[in-house]
């Protein structure tokens, strides 16, 4: 036997596997991380003994205070630039003696040179270092002589600039000051005590390595660390100590290690993706067969885990920063919930893969996540997803707390700063507008939010319909209302059908004379053939796609719009045309609509509603009985026609439909009390009372507006 497979079999195995090898690809390597633990957190693995010797290095906390002590006592290494200093005083010296017209006698001059030269002894440093001394932070340096390090005290030692200034109070006379400004001083006077960084930085490490040596040795064979053990901050640095023994003597080079944990990843990723794949065959079929849809739901689960694993490699706690419960909160506003639980259990379990407890961050996306579900429901308003964003934050929070306190037993040891990551994650869920916006555009849906947007009759198309063809937007909103509670009683898209239902006669306002709604008096048909009058009628479905699409109507409004009338005959004027025709066959082609048929429960809906609202204006007895059958009439021939055959309505859906509608339109031409009328001599006898009491009488016996609309309904006796 030859197998088969179609395209879309193949289209949604690269779906399938794209989306594992994508995640796949983005988990971090195996080898980098044997195990997954913290600080203060208990050990989820079995016992753990050490397969060969291994050093105990001090702990993070206790190293770092290590660490900053000897970089706060630390005496640095500086040396005398004795070189530098002879070429100095050597060159000022000769410029000194060349100069003409210093007013200075030779002894004078070999005083201001012995003076220059006892700061070069005591020293002369730049201006940082000098900085450093003059706050305190530096009492001592380290001379190196004869490989011998040899504590210097800094106090006498000057910078260029408070050199020069020691000069002008040591020398006095202005005849001085003339020759060292003359001699220009200032050019020739630099540092002569240098920070020597090779020797430095060779001190430096020496104290840290003996600082940072082994303070111990867990010998081979010896307990390391038990199930259930509290990571203390010294097993954490002795597991990574392990760690990088262990990488370093290639033990990770070992077949089993090496091989298995990939094809173990591979096969979890297969199996959560084929319950994915499975739970949409049997349970979403229409999802399944919508290679739109498809690509969504597939996109929205990889593409979110692939982020929340790359947020997990970049941050410490970056799963719990991800907002997880976007991705049912998307789902559900284009899909349903059941699909968007799925989608969330299914992103959840691929990132786990990566979390550090996988309990704790399972349980609370899975909180989360229902909460996020149960607060939405229906998205028809922007200030639903900030409702959303505060109770998935009380979720996660209570969540955490209730896992805490399950471990650890004790509510001190609760980590304040998970409840500032929950909160960052809340507020990332407003934005969730954004990505349903993106999400519209991308593939076409059309959101609840959208729906209602569209509801609103201040649209532009609306007001013009109701402008320019008073009666049809009348029409409009009685189908509208009648298909909504139909729709509400079978469980279809009630938003779809309200906003469906408003603009599907929009084509009507090129023409709007030739509808019977809109006439007053005058009938422009009286002037046609029946032929041209049916092309005028069937036309209003033509103009109506070109007005929806001008007006960039979602396609879901626009299947309305083409389907209200399906591929149904204009029959009026198909009827009038056969009469006048007895013995001509008529082909019925130029009275037929141009369709489809409805494909959805939504537009069959409006299909039966549209045709029974404009049929019970013709009816002149409103009785139970006769609104049924009228009901029952024009359902059941658009039935018996095929009109409804391409759509997947139930018997049941159409029994209900048929209550619902006759339900309706009782209410609305529910019958009224009969006012009685005044007998003459009554009226007379009334008004003679009405008189003496001082009362005005009666203008007429007939009831006021008032009267006649607040009357009680009759009791079916038409």
């Amino acid at each position: 036997m030859k197998l088969k497979f179609s395209s879309q079999f193949f289209y949604r195995m690269i779906l399938f596997v794209a989306a594992v090898v994508c995640i796949y690809l983005c988990l971090p390597s195996s080898d980098n991380s044997r195990y997954i633990y913290a600080v203060n957190r208990p050990w989820s693995y079995s016992l753990l003994t050490a397969p060969f010797d291994i050093p105990v290095h001090l702990d993070s906390i206790r190293a770092e205070y290590v660490r900053d002590s000897i970089e706060t006592n630390f005496e640095p290494v500086y040396k005398r630039d004795v070189a530098a200093e002879k070429q100095a005083l050597a060159a000022y010296a000769n410029r000194l003696n060349s100069t003409d017209g210093l007013n200075l006698t030779p002894l004078e001059r070999n005083n201001l040179l012995t003076q220059i030269r006892a700061i070069y002894d005591a020293g002369i440093v730049d201006g940082d270092t000098y900085e450093r001394i003059r706050r305190g932070e530096l009492p001592a340096v380290r001379m190196i002589h004869d490989n011998v390090a040899i504590s210097i005290p800094t106090r006498r030692y000057n910078s260029v600039r408070s050199g020069y200034s020691h000069l002008d109070s040591v020398l006095n006379d202005r005849r001085y000051h003339e020759a060292i400004s003359a001699t220009g001083l200032s050019e020739l006077l630099e540092p002569n005590i240098k920070l020597d960084s090779v020797e430095n930085l060779r001190l430096r490490n020496e104290l840290l390595q003996r600082a940072m040596a082994p303070i111990g040795v867990i010998q081979q064979g010896e307990r390391i660390i038990d199930k259930g053990d509290i990571v203390t901050p010294q097993l954490y640095t002795v597991l990574r100590t392990y760690e990088r023994l262990l990488h370093d003597r290639g033990a990770k080079s070992v077949v089993s290690d090496q091989y298995y944990p990939t094809v173990g990843r591979i096969l979890y990723l297969v199996i959560l993706f084929s319950a994915l794949f499975s739970f949409l065959y049997f349970f979403r079929p229409e999802y399944y067969a919508d290679s739109k849809k498809l690509l969504f739901i597939i996109i929205c689960v990889t593409g979110f885990s692939v982020f929340a694993i790359l947020m997990a490699d970049a941050f410490t706690s970056g799963l719990y920063l991800s907002p997880f419960t976007m991705v049912p909160i998307v789902v559900l506003i284009f899909l349903d919930s059941r699909t968007a639980f799925f989608c969330h259990i299914t992103t959840v379990l691929v990132c786990a893969l990566v979390a550090v407890f996988q309990m704790e961050f399972i349980f609370m996306q899975f909180a989360a996540g229902v909460a996020a579900i149960e607060s939405i429901k229906e998205l028809s308003k922007r200030s639903q997803l900030l409702r959303a964003a505060i109770i998935v934050f009380a979720a996660y929070c209570l969540a955490f707390v209730a896992v805490e306190v399950m471990q650890t037993g004790d509510l001190e040891r609760i980590s304040p700063r998970m409840f500032g990551y929950f909160g960052v994650n809340a507020v990332l869920i407003c934005f969730a507008y954004l990505l349903v916006y993106i999400v519209e555009k991308s593939f076409g849906f059309t959101s609840r939010v959208t729906l209602v947007e569209l509801s609103d009759i201040n649209h532009p198309l609306l007001r013009e319909l109701s402008e320019e063809c008073p009666g049809t937007f009348q029409h409009s909103m009685a189908v509208s209302n009648l298909a909504s509670a139909a729709a509400n009683r079978i469980g279809a898209n009630v938003q779809l059908v309200r906003a469906g239902a408003l603009y599907h006669d929009i084509g009507k306002i090129s023409n709007p004379a030739f509808f019977t709604e809109n006439q007053h008096g005058v009938n422009p048909h009286d002037a046609l053939s029946p032929m041209q009058s049916a092309r005028v009628v069937i036309g209003h479905v033509t103009d109506g796609l070109q007005r929806a699409e001008k007006a960039e109507l979602p396609a879901v409004i626009r299947d309305f719009i083409a389907e209200h009338h399906g591929r149904g005959k204009a029959r009026y004027f198909y009827t009038t045309y056969c009469n006048e025709h007895p013995d001509e066959k008529v082909d019925p082609a130029p009275f037929t609509y141009p369709g489809p048929n409805p494909r959805s429960r939504e537009t069959s809906i409006l299909m039966m509603s549209d045709a029974v609202e404009a049929a019970s204006r013709s009816l002149r007895d409103y009785s139970p009985e006769s609104i049924r059958g009228l009901v029952n009439r024009i359902i059941d021939s658009q039935i018996a026609e095929g009109l409804h055959n391409d759509s997947p309505l139930s018997f049941r859906d159409v029994q209900e439909i048929k209550e619902v509608f006759v339900s309706r339109l009782r209410t609305i031409y529910h019958s009224r009390v009969q006012y009685p009328t005044m007998t003459t001599q009554a009226a007379r006898t009334q008004a003679s009372a009405d008189s003496s009491s001082g009362a005005s009488a009666p203008v007429s016996s007939a009831p006021s507006s008032a009267e006649s609309t607040d009357a009680p309904a009759a009791d079916n006796k038409s």
